[in-house]
């Protein structure tokens, strides 16, 4: 029978256990910032770029690889072992500036606030390429599709885009929509010639990654560019010579003495080669615009010196020689073609490397330029489609 006292002591026995038992149990892990987040640094450098639609595109727009890191003064107050979210573009500036005085600032100023360079950041797995047929259509071209195909074939996992026309001006209008008179050039440009030329500048300075013309095959993957001995973290753009030809009548042929070439280019977004450049060419329409001139038979540059590797040369030297990015010894000589004459090999100044003719015009007979089997070939182009040789293109004065 049970009495009393038995039961009172069978229930300290029970309500002793329980306490044993949940004293015992492991409670739930309670994480720290640091440590919650820290579990995150092992995909931090995996680039994985995700699609981001539009309104004003017709297409869909990769956004950025890479989140763009927030400025010390702010990121130095966070916990987070990896860059944040990405964040609005006026939040980019360490001047923290307002709408208003970024809007009364100089072109190249608007430029830089709006797509700021981070050298540190990785290159963005994307391959952009400009076509008048987008690769689904029948229009498309089969010459063509051998060559298109290369860049995906030896670059999986990156993004690749032929961007047609139509396509074009609606992702200008995106991506330049805080920047009107950039997107008031792109539209103003009397040939088709031009706007291809501009939007390659235009794609890389807001979105980074390879631009290649549509009639290039790609050799070698964008990986084998660089020699492994070159941090990446210290590139922000890589060129390929175009033209190096040493003959006392080279002015006849060629509009500098080396030319880069700009049918294939590497770049992160905003490196301020490309902020020159679409600066200069939206200065340069807007004042012919002005003037009456913007007509194919009336411009006031040839093709080559308005849009093409004319200009795309000059603002690649002034960026070398410019005092602002790079630290020039007093009584030192200014950087200039000799840099780059004869050169097999890559070479590096500052944050952009120079690539051989080679590299990206393999087999074209001339100017010591080896074959497309040729170790240094990395890009083979073959002047299809629209495009001139580089020869009857160095001569168009329009």
């Amino acid at each position: 029978m049970l009495t009393f006292r038995k039961a009172a002591i069978l229930a300290v026995f029970a309500l002793t256990l329980i306490f044993f038992f949940r004293s015992s149990h492991t409670s739930p892990p309670k994480f720290s910032i640091d440590t919650a987040e820290g579990a995150k640094t092992k995909d931090a450098g995996i680039n994985r770029p995700k699609a981001m639609t539009t309104t004003a595109a017709t297409t869909t727009t990769p956004s950025p690889v890479k989140a763009t890191a927030l400025p010390k003064s702010t990121s130095a107050k966070l916990s987070r072992p990896y860059p944040p979210p990405r964040v609005a573009q006026q939040e980019k500036s360490t001047n923290q500036q307002t709408l208003n005085n970024v809007e009364n600032k100089p072109l190249r100023e608007r430029l830089q606030y709006q797509f700021p360079y981070v050298p540190e950041d990785k290159f963005p797995a994307y391959i952009w390429q400009t076509w008048k047929f987008d690769p689904s259509s029948g229009q498309f071209g089969e010459s063509l599709r051998p060559a298109e195909a290369s860049w995906s074939e030896l670059h999986p996992g990156f993004v690749h885009e032929v961007i047609t026309d139509k396509t074009a001006v609606n992702l200008i209008k995106y991506l330049y929509a805080s920047v009107p008179e950039v997107l008031d050039a792109y539209r103003s440009l009397p040939l088709p010639v031009l706007k291809a030329d501009f939007f390659r500048y235009l794609i890389l300075l807001a979105r980074g990654g390879i631009y290649s013309d549509i009639d290039t095959t790609a050799l070698k993957s964008v990986t084998d560019w660089i020699p492994e001995d070159i941090p990446r973290s210290t590139i922000g753009l890589v060129v390929g010579i175009e033209a190096d030809p040493d003959r006392p009548d080279w002015h006849e042929w060629y509009s500098r003495r080396i030319q880069f070439c700009q049918w294939t280019i590497q770049a992160k977004p905003g490196h301020p080669v490309l902020r020159d450049v679409v600066a200069t060419i939206t200065e340069d329409t807007l004042r012919m615009k002005k003037l009456g001139i913007l007509k194919s038979k009336k411009l006031d540059k040839t093709i080559v010196e308005f849009t093409g590797p004319a200009v795309w040369t000059d603002a690649v030297f002034s960026y070398m020689n410019n005092p602002e990015y790079y630290k020039i010894e007093k009584g030192g000589k200014n950087i200039t073609w000799e840099a780059f004459t004869n050169i097999e090999t890559s070479k590096k100044v500052g944050d952009v490397v120079v690539l051989p003719i080679t590299s990206f015009s393999p087999g074209v007979g001339q100017m010591n330029a080896k074959e497309p089997d040729d170790p240094m070939a990395f890009v083979r182009h073959d002047f299809e489609g629209t495009w001139k040789s580089a020869a009857e293109r160095m001569k168009m004065n329009l």
